[in-house]
């Protein structure tokens, strides 16, 4: 019977020796098998050994693209997985997703191709936005980027600026994905 590899590594080896000994101390006797794979998967940060072996999965496949840069360790590639689901070949957004943590890194990618240091009035964000979807809605993305403070605007609406910031490891990740499917480029200090 063949049987899959995956390669196992953590950031930071104190933290995995204090994990696993307090999950041993935890279980009383000597783990099985199939408890230990759980220890060390949590160790290693995911739920249990299935979250680790479709990450791990995910991962591979993730990295079979053609031209794809080198993916973090710190990235839940399942999730990222799902969250291409909600774009196009272009890199266009399709639909809004429902979950507010799918919501965060689509709306670092929107962040990311908006002009940075530069002084916008609404017409000119939404027609960034316009480009960057096709649900018709500038409106909600707009009022989101806002909200989360990817955005900032004047009291009176008049003009808009991209606040500059790191996207979390899951935005910059999904930034560095769809930027080689050919939609336009982050702008200046998206990914730095």
């Amino acid at each position: 019977m063949s049987r899959d590899l995956f390669p196992f590594h953590v950031d930071d080896i104190t933290a995995l020796a204090k994990s696993l000994r307090t999950r041993l101390a935890e279980s009383g006797d000597t783990p099985g098998h199939v408890e230990l794979l759980n220890i060390l998967a949590k160790s290693a940060g995911c739920r249990n050994f299935q979250h680790f072996r479709a990450n791990a999965q995910a991962r591979e496949q993730l990295a079979k693209l053609p031209t794809t840069p080198p993916l973090q360790a710190s990235v839940d590639f399942v999730r990222l997985k799902r969250l291409l689901r909600h774009f196009d070949p272009a890199g266009r957004l399709l639909r809004w997703p429902a979950k507010h943590s799918e919501q965060q890194p689509c709306l670092w990618l929107l962040w990311s191709r908006i002009p940075a240091r530069r002084v916008m009035n609404e017409r000119e964000v939404n027609e960034h936005l316009n480009a960057q979807h096709s649900f018709g809605d500038a409106a909600l993305l707009r009022r989101q980027l806002c909200d989360t403070g990817l955005l900032v605007r004047t009291p009176d609406c008049r003009e808009y600026r991209r606040v500059e910031g790191r996207p979390t490891p899951l935005g910059l990740e999904l930034i560095r994905q769809l930027a080689r499917s050919g939609a336009p480029q982050a702008h200046p200090s998206a990914a730095s």
